[in-house]
């Protein structure tokens, strides 16, 4: 087995997945690095994390990729657990919770997508604060 090289740019993005209680896209990772690498750079270390195991993409209903720190996913493409999406703020976050959904045992699942979209209790606390 090859290992692959752990780079300053690499332990940057890991670092900031780690520090990060959602998911982010490519353009929020970029805003948040200030111009520390490119954004080929960044797509490449994301499509190595994905391959790795180390984080797990989710398209949310905008149709933009997220990405998110694996904790508990099972493998590199069973994450079975759902993603929820604020319709007012947007943020894309894991609900790590599992979910069982029964497949026929004839089918072979290699992925699932799960996403419920509403208000976070970040906007719901802030709608109800401002209606008062």
């Amino acid at each position: 087995m090859i290992k692959k090289r752990q780079t300053v740019s690499k332990t940057k993005v890991l670092d900031f997945f780690k520090q990060s209680q959602q998911a982010m896209s490519h353009d929020m990772i970029e805003d948040a690095l200030k111009g520390s690498m490119d954004r080929v750079t960044i797509y490449r270390i994301l499509k190595s994390f994905e391959e790795d195991g180390l984080i797990h993409k989710i398209v949310g209903e905008n149709g933009k990729a997220y990405y998110a720190l694996c904790h508990n996913c099972t493998s590199h493409h069973a994450h079975n657990h759902l993603h929820f999406q604020c319709l007012v703020c947007e943020t894309v976050e894991c609900i790590h919770q599992e979910l069982v959904v029964p497949i026929p045992t004839d089918y072979e699942l290699k992925s699932l997508q799960m996403i419920a979209t509403g208000i976070c209790p970040m906007c719901k606390q802030t709608a109800s604060a401002t209606s008062n």
